[in-house]
């Protein structure tokens, strides 16, 4: 028969669950100082946001930059930051923190210098708008470095949360201050960093001040647990040759950038059939087209439709008052001072670099006949006078896409407002079947104007194949027949003049875009 020992009759003692430490098991957990708990928190945010912005203008050269590469690029960066959390999280209760941070913070900057020379190889493999290519290129940018950065956060909290009692206020306080290093890292790289310094620079210098923080944090670590924590070993000794070799190998990565302006990678080809041929590529998409000896040479087919309008619009030789919204090489601009001397160009480019390019390369000369003036076309033409203008060009984009609110029904007013009775609208769009944003921007300019044209490729308006398309639009009948004929001389492929029955058939039932809802990119999309 089993015997029982007399046991204490008094209720056993049960830890107050207030004062339990919350310690690593094995080790005695000490918390960091308030102010460099704050400090890791405040970077390792900061960076995540340093990095997501500047990976826009990483992959850009190679997927463009259009709603849905800032939409893989901001998905990418937050599952990243959830699974850093998580994974975070999930070390700190299985492994004394102290001995995560440095080696977490190191990694990041070794990954983060990598970047560069994984996206630009990468990158021309990956290069187009295929959705899978872009979320492939964008995670192959930030998903590492950001998952080591976003678990950062929570190794410090377990650290400092040395009494429960004050979970919810180091918790709290150290969200705030990772939200706050979030917003100054998204602001600082926005207005400063971008507009200060090329992509390699913010991304290398990331990547050393990552890497130097969490050698410093090491060492200071090392000191106050008087040897406890482990010294380099031979695995350290090859991460920093793999981040050396990382920021080597950056060095001599392929760039398609001549210049890195705030909004483009921009560079300036030869042409090798003319040796006085310039062509303007941004985010290697050819924008402009520029003989440095022939101002009146049009080579891009929609140019030569908008020069075809501008030639019939008004008596030979007579000068315009032109507004170009977009300048890009400034071709026609170029074109009609060349054809029409005396006309008045004003020119609406929001990329201030560009402008600084046109004139090195290609010959640009700003001065009373060409105005160049910096900044967004839809907030300067409201600063135009009403009925100031002949004729108004629309050739503005953001890769190949017309930015959303210059394609909107508040805009064609606009534009409406400033045209003289009888002046021309001339509006560039691109698009490619099924063709529903040529048929909304047709609908939408023609809610505005009561006369409305449309120049196109033949096999570009039967849907077979992607193309340029340029809007007309008046409140007078346009000389439609006048630049039919002036095509037939002008245009070296097959192009139609829709207007009429003929143009309300093309466009049919498509939505009229607003600034409430212009859904650009979704009408571009081909599935």
């Amino acid at each position: 028969m089993r015997t029982i020992a007399a046991m204490d009759s008094s209720p056993p003692e049960v830890a107050d669950p207030a004062t339990v430490s919350d310690e690593a098991p094995g080790s005695p957990a000490r918390a960091l100082p308030a102010g460099l708990a704050a400090t890791l928190v405040f970077v390792s945010s900061g960076a995540v946001l340093v990095l997501e912005t500047a990976s826009l203008r990483l992959v850009g050269p190679y997927v463009g930059v259009t709603l849905q590469v800032t939409s893989s690029v901001i998905g990418v960066a937050l599952a990243a930051i959830a699974y850093g959390a998580w994974i975070g999280g999930w070390l700190a209760d299985r492994r004394d923190p102290r001995r995560l941070l440095a080696p977490a913070l190191v990694l990041a900057g070794i990954c983060t210098a990598l970047t560069l020379p994984i996206v630009r190889y990468a990158g021309e493999v990956l290069r187009g708008g295929a959705a899978v290519g872009i979320l492939l290129l964008t995670a192959l940018a930030i998903f590492l470095p950001a998952a080591l950065l976003a678990s950062i956060t929570p190794l410090v909290v377990k650290l400092q949360l040395g009494d429960l009692r004050q979970t919810g206020q180091v918790v709290g306080r150290l969200s705030s201050i990772g939200t706050l290093g979030a917003i100054t890292a998204t602001l600082g790289t926005g207005f400063v960093l971008v507009a200060a310094l090329p992509s390699t620079a913010i991304i290398i210098s990331l990547a050393v001040l990552l890497g130097v923080t969490g050698l410093v944090l090491a060492g200071y670590l090392r000191r106050q647990s008087r040897d406890a924590l482990p010294k380099p070993s031979r695995l350290t000794a090859a991460a920093a040759v793999l981040g050396l070799a990382g920021a080597s190998l950056s060095a001599v990565a392929p760039t398609p950038c001549d210049v890195e302006t705030a909004y483009h990678c921009a560079s300036v080809e030869a042409d090798p059939d003319n040796s006085t041929g310039r062509l303007l590529v941004l985010n290697s998409a050819w924008h402009s087209y520029v003989d440095l000896a022939d101002p009146g040479h049009l080579e891009f087919e929609y140019t030569k439709w908008i020069g075809a309008v501008a030639d019939v619009m008004a008596p030979a030789r007579a000068p315009l008052d032109a507004v170009h919204l977009g300048g890009g090489g400034f071709t026609m601009p170029r074109y009609l001072t060349a054809t029409r001397p005396g006309t008045r160009n004003e020119v609406y480019e929001i990329d201030g670099e560009l402008v600084e390019l046109g004139r090195r390369e290609l010959d640009v000369r700003t001065g009373p006949e060409l105005r160049a003036r910096v900044g967004d076309a839809r907030m300067l033409i409201g600063e135009r006078a009403t009925r100031s203008a002949d004729l108004v060009v629309g050739d503005a984009f953001g890769h190949l896409v017309v930015p959303w609110h210059l394609a909107t029904r508040e805009m064609a007013a606009e534009v409406r407002r400033v045209v003289r009775p009888g002046g021309i609208y001339a509006q560039n769009v691109i698009d490619q079947p099924p063709l529903r944003f040529i048929r909304a921007e047709v609908a939408t300019v023609a809610a505005e104007f009561p006369h409305v044209a449309l120049v196109a490729p033949p096999a570009a308006l039967a849907g077979s194949q992607g193309a340029n398309f340029v809007i007309l639009a008046s409140d007078q009948p346009l000389p439609v027949e006048e630049v039919r004929e002036r095509l037939i001389t002008s245009a070296d492929d097959p192009v139609t003049v829709l207007s009429g029955p003929a143009l309300d058939e093309f466009v049919d039932d498509a939505m009229v875009l607003t600034d409430e809802y212009a859904p650009v990119d979704q009408l571009l999309a081909t599935a």
